[in-house]
């Protein structure tokens, strides 16, 4: 029996039963339809892989039009569907201009059963060929959007991290679902790739979401896919995140950020195993790995009545907390100086060393945004460097103020005040020797000055 689902459409009731007497023992499925109008509310209800569609559907009428008429209703709606058209006029103009509007095939009454088979199942068979095309250009866009992401590495060999390492060997080979938590800027997404990159799936996509980002108007356009002209600025389907992570991995990021009534729809989607994108009835089966991470506390939120706890149950089979930079002090130097080769490469900054009091100085710091703060501070501290040796003044870091932290030089502006504040102090308060050291002239640093006292 041939896969595939075929839906014939013919006013003739007596035609409608010897085709489905007919081709019920060589395909999958057939169902009949005797009103033409009903074609396209039929289509949303099940995915066909063919339409056999007669030309005409009134009495005394054998131009054709009615028939051409569905066939371009269906290949607008659905355009991947394969359309044999049937007719009892051997009008060759006819059957060009079905041709023409998008018919696969086309086929005279009375048939020949044999050839009315192989007809069908090539018709079909190109169907799913198609269908397997547009599947691999939706998972290729999603793989060349991945690959194109900055490669991030694991640094680190202090205990804390190779506790957390060893549990991501055990679980990866398994598909059990994960949740990792951990402060913000600790490296959860990396411990979900290399899950993934450890697992069975390895050969397949991960796809990441980051849930704090998505409105909750575009949630299920962004998971579950939406097809052509379900809302206004749908100009053409596409997949959403389950699909396009079918047989890989699904990473989904700050997962605490979900809204409740969006947590609903989501826990349908893990444990029924399928979606359906907006705007369309028919459900498609997903097979992932799922991943999720949060920063939050999730228990607490289950108490508080803002996450479900059913919810909670299903994503976390197994928990792998990633500990904050703080707690694996022996790794912040390690870190350092990634990071530094990292920038000193990408700014063309050559031999910079980090000398021993700012070591000291970064060990010495509680690191809040652990990881990426780490990151981003010798990242400023390359970019303004003017010396091969970076000493503590250059790493501008947060500080503890009345038991808060407080930004110092975090934005651009407030760097931009330090270091002219720091020009005039070692000048002297001569603008001109200030202004030359910052490489800028007297007028524009007189300007700057009389902006920042404003």
């Amino acid at each position: 029996m041939t896969k595939g689902n075929i839906l014939i459409v013919d006013d003739n009731k007596n035609i409608l039963s010897t085709l489905e007497i007919l081709l019920s023992s060589e395909f999958q499925s057939i169902t009949s339809l005797y009103n033409p109008n009903l074609i396209l509310s039929e289509l949303e209800k099940k995915e066909y892989n063919l339409v056999l569609l007669d030309m005409n559907f009134n009495a005394g009428t054998n131009t054709g039009n009615e028939g051409i008429y569905w066939l371009g209703r269906i290949k607008e709606k659905h355009p991947e569907v394969s359309v044999v058209m049937m007719t009892a006029y051997g009008d060759i103009e006819l059957a060009v201009k079905s041709l023409k509007t998008g018919s696969t095939d086309f086929v005279l009454k009375p048939w020949d059963n044999q050839k009315l088979i192989a007809t069908l199942k090539s018709a079909i068979q190109l169907n799913l060929s198609r269908k397997e095309v547009i599947q691999l250009k939706e998972k290729e866009q999603v793989l060349k959007n991945e690959i194109n992401r900055d490669q991030k590495y694991i640094i680190g060999t202090s205990p804390q991290l190779m506790h957390v390492l060893t549990m991501v060997r055990k679980v990866a080979k398994t598909d059990a679902n994960v949740l990792i938590t951990g402060e913000n800027g600790t490296g959860k997404e990396l411990i979900a790739r290399e899950i993934h990159r450890l697992s069975n799936r390895a050969d397949e996509v991960l796809v990441s979401v980051d849930m704090g980002a998505i409105t909750e108007t575009l949630f299920e356009s962004e998971l579950f896919g939406h097809v052509k002209g379900a809302f206004t600025d749908a100009g053409e389907s596409r997949p959403g995140k389950f699909e396009a992570a079918n047989k890989g991995s699904l990473f989904l990021d700050e997962i605490g950020n979900l809204s409740f009534h969006l947590q609903a729809k989501l826990l349908t989607a893990i444990q029924n195993r399928q979606v359906s994108r907006i705007g369309s009835n028919q459900f498609i089966p997903v097979d992932i790995r799922l991943i999720c991470a949060t920063n939050k506390n999730l228990e607490s939120m289950v108490s508080e009545g803002l996450f479900r706890e059913d919810l909670l149950y299903r994503i976390n089979t197994i928990q792998i907390e990633v500990p904050p930079l703080r707690e694996r002090s022996e790794d912040i130097l390690v870190l350092s100086d990634f990071f530094l080769k990292k920038y000193s490469s990408k700014y063309n900054k050559v031999n910079l060393k980090i000398n021993i009091p700012a070591q000291d100085k970064l060990m010495k710091y509680s690191w809040p945004g652990n990881i990426r703060e780490l990151q981003h501070t010798i990242e400023k501290a390359v970019i303004l460097s003017e010396n091969t040796i970076l000493k503590p003044e250059d790493f501008f870091m947060r500080q503890i103020t009345n038991g808060k932290l407080s930004e110092t030089a975090q934005t651009l502006n407030e760097m931009e005040k330090m270091m002219i504040r720091q020009a005039l102090e070692k000048n002297n308060g001569n603008l001109s020797a200030a202004a030359e050291q910052l490489g800028i002239t007297r007028q524009t640093l007189y300007n700057k000055l009389k902006k920042s006292d404003q």
